[in-house]
């Protein structure tokens, strides 16, 4: 259980999201960094999905109203838990009346506060995430406030109470230099000129002020043409999707992803390295590397048998802890 000491609105409770609801209008939402949400999880012993807070705004603290496991994942920061320090990709046992503090991260832009049990907040939908747009999920559709306890679910099973752990692990974070994600051709690809496709693929993108949880707006020194006039319908998007509106300054559809939009796709972001985008920092450079299914599904299949991997690395390290 926790107190809420300081926050925004950016700060929200996030799962998996929602994707059995896409069908309904509902965007999936759900974590920016998956994967990091998935280790501050495995490192509680929680499953992979249950509800965390996303923290994007700094800094953000919180009291520990009783002996409460926690995790913390993301970005890289210098978090103290009261003076004591709380290395990246650890978890440990905070006792009744800690104060832990996030600072703004040094590497990366979302960290993930895990908490033994998960948040309990209401399942809405299949899901506890918050989805702002919506207004539901969450606490009541918003962030958590100043003020606000938040509950854990089932604790009962053994956990060490003192001693923290953390792992070596594998989760790349933006370099400082750029950031490098995988894409698929989207549906339209070839309506693009030539000049578009070599432009897109041979940029060094640049992150725009303009983004959010919905999708991120990037610019280079020129824009993409098509190489006729082009009339959609509105048809499915999803999470990945980089459109061209007719300015020609693409639009890469993010976690609260519209579920639906009638601009061209010259690109669709593998799942795996939409991660990699949410933790490069505005004004951060964005490079695309085109790959095919096949890269993209064993990029997918790298990450599961990492995760099981982890999951047994983290279930034998508590082992020996309560031993």
């Amino acid at each position: 259980m926790i107190e809420i000491l300081s926050t925004s609105a950016l700060n929200t409770i996030q799962d998996f999201g929602r994707p059995h609801a896409l069908h309904m209008g509902i965007s999936r939402g759900g974590a920016m960094d998956r994967l990091a949400l998935a280790h501050a999880n495995i490192l509680l012993g929680n499953a992979r999905d249950a509800a965390a807070i996303e923290i994007a705004f700094f800094p953000f603290r919180v009291r520990f109203l009783k002996r409460t496991a926690f995790s913390l994942t993301g970005a890289v920061c210098l978090a103290q838990l009261d003076a004591s320090p709380i290395p990246p990709n650890w978890t440990i046992t905070a006792e009744a009346g800690q104060v832990l503090v996030v600072p703004a991260p040094t590497r990366g832009v979302r960290v993930y506060l895990g908490l033994r049990g998960g948040i309990d907040v209401p399942v809405v939908l299949g899901a506890r995430g918050t989805d702002v747009k919506g207004g539901f999920g969450g606490i009541d559709g918003h962030a958590p406030e100043k003020g606000d306890v938040l509950s854990t679910g089932d604790t009962s099973a053994p956990f060490p109470r003192k001693s923290g752990f953390g792992l070596a692990i594998c989760a790349a974070l933006p370099s400082n230099e750029e950031t490098v994600v995988r894409v698929l051709d989207a549906a339209e690809y070839e309506c693009f000129t030539p000049e578009a496709k070599i432009r897109f693929a041979a940029s060094a993108w640049q992150l725009t002020p303009r983004a959010n949880r919905t999708g991120f707006r990037i610019e280079a020194s020129d824009i993409l043409s098509l190489s006729r006039p082009l009339a959609l319908m509105s048809h499915g998007i999803v999470p990945g999707t980089v459109q061209v509106p007719p300015d020609g300054v693409p639009i890469i559809q993010m976690a609260d992803a519209n579920t639906c939009g009638g601009y061209p796709k010259i690109a669709t972001v593998i799942e795996p390295d939409l991660r990699l985008l949410a933790q490069t920092s505005i004004g951060g450079k964005v490079r695309f590397v085109q790959v095919d299914e096949s890269e993209a599904i064993a990029a997918l299949r790298d990450e599961e048998r990492a995760l099981v991997s982890l999951s047994a690395e983290v279930k034998k390290t508590r082992r020996g802890l309560l031993d």
